[in-house]
């Protein structure tokens, strides 16, 4: 679950206390940050690191920040945005990325899209996207789930929420 000589994080120790739960998770796990994923690394990672906020899953979000937030470039105003912000912060100027904050917060509160919202996606994101936008929501809602309840113990060295409460600007 890990690249090669990188020790398993404490999420994947967990896990494997139950093997044939994580033996079934690991497939959609790859698809979910892999390559065949319509949404890019950052739009994924957007949406990864709002839901654990979203979700108050400090061990997940560290771990994305950890690995993922430098690689796509995100700003530490982004990543306090996404934190504690909202997509009207403005950090976020590219009206694709405020959607995925906006649908990622909408399924987090309702568990649906308003219309206007819908639309506003449907605009700005195909069939393939919106699909993989909705599921990835949801899957890191279970991620948060089973971290959280399962007090998976912080990775040292992963950003904790406090490292990020200033507020939100370019």
């Amino acid at each position: 679950m890990m690249p090669p000589g990188v020790p398993p994080i404490g999420l994947f120790r967990t896990f494997a206390r139950n093997l044939p739960m994580t033996v079934a998770m690991s497939g959609w796990g790859r698809y979910e940050l892999g390559r065949d994923l319509s949404l890019t690394m950052r739009e994924r990672e957007i949406v990864i690191l709002r839901t654990c906020a979203r979700c108050r899953c400090e061990y997940e979000w560290g771990v994305h920040v950890m690995f993922f937030a430098a690689r796509v470039g995100f700003t530490d105003a982004q990543i306090t945005s996404l934190t504690h912000g909202s997509a009207d912060d403005p950090c976020w100027t590219a009206g694709r990325e405020r959607i995925l904050i906006e649908v990622a917060d909408a399924l987090h509160d309702t568990a649906d899209l308003g219309d206007a919202l819908w639309e506003a996606a449907r605009d700005l994101l195909d069939e393939a996207e919106l699909l993989d936008l909705f599921l990835l929501c949801g899957w890191y809602h279970a991620i948060s789930f089973a971290a959280r309840a399962a007090r998976v113990e912080l990775e040292p060295g992963a950003p904790r929420f406090a490292g990020y409460p200033g507020h939100v600007g370019p």
